[in-house]
């Protein structure tokens, strides 16, 4: 047997297979170390020019019609391939890092404190600091872990794990832990000079990432980070929700737009810094 290709999605490798089938070519998948990544493997060898033909149109139009009709017509696979179960504790641990990890269960904690010992309560503890309160110095960046909502916590939080999952793997930890604080004690600072002390959330932190990964994949794609654009018209259709006020809902929007103008100016620095290095 040899060696093929590897691909990233099992059930496309599937579809490929079946097809290939039907022309009486026999392929096999093999899981890899890689998670949702597998091998596939040629049984005869002197296929190998047919499949590699085959094999690059399969890359350039991997959903056409002709291999989802292979599929229906193999009926039941007889690969013998088992699926990985991705959502688990183990894949979400290796696919983020121990920053994200952190900060997501910071925010869980505080949140369930919220709704046990009151809002208030908590508020008092975190929020940004007053006059008499700016030489406690948590205060600073702990509004980041106050959310009101389970809307408001999920919302920030899916963001804040795909995005700074991306940092913290690809850059690095300490890359992660600079952009945090920075664009905790920027966009909050910011929000207080319009809504004094009593606010909170980590939108202001999941902007500064959105600026920064977007601008980082367009410049450095190398680097392995990137944002679909259609993720970045629907953020900025988000600020321009709120400073409209369409629906009704208190939404930090000094946070939101000084965090994302923190991301793009880091973005812009690190990534022209690089390169200059290089």
């Amino acid at each position: 047997m040899i060696h093929v290709t590897s691909i990233s999605n099992p059930r496309l490798a599937q579809a490929f297979i079946d097809y290939m089938a039907t022309q009486d070519i026999h392929l096999t998948m093999r899981p890899t170390n890689e998670p949702s990544q597998v091998e596939l493997w040629l049984e005869d060898d002197s296929q190998l020019s047919l499949v590699e033909q085959e094999l690059n149109r399969f890359s350039r139009d991997p959903l056409n019609e002709r291999y989802q009709a292979a599929s229906w017509q193999a009926g039941k696979s007889v690969s013998s391939f088992k699926y990985r179960n991705n959502l688990n504790w183990d894949t979400l641990k290796s696919q983020s890092g121990p920053l994200t990890i952190a900060i997501t269960a910071l925010c869980i904690f505080v949140y369930l404190l919220m709704q046990l010992a009151g809002t208030p309560d908590i508020m008092n503890w975190l929020s940004w600091p007053n006059r008499d309160q700016y030489l406690e110095l948590w205060r600073w960046i702990s509004p980041v872990l106050l959310h009101f909502s389970l809307t408001h916590i999920l919302f920030n939080l899916v963001f804040w794990w795909y995005l700074g999952s991306q940092v913290e793997r690809n850059i690095g930890t300490g890359k992660l832990f600079e952009i945090t604080i920075v664009s905790a004690l920027f966009s909050d600072w910011a929000q207080s000079l319009f809504s004094g002390s009593y606010f909170g959330g980590l939108s202001g932190v999941v902007y500064t990432l959105i600026g920064y990964v977007w601008l980082t994949g367009e410049i450095s794609p190398k680097r392995g980070v990137n944002i679909p654009r259609g993720l970045i018209a629907v953020s900025v259709i988000w600020l321009l929700v709120g400073y409209f006020d369409l629906f009704s809902l208190n939404i930090a929007n000094a946070a939101h737009v000084s965090g994302l103008i923190i991301g793009l100016l880091m973005g812009l620095w690190d990534n022209l810094r690089k390169q200059k290095k290089q």
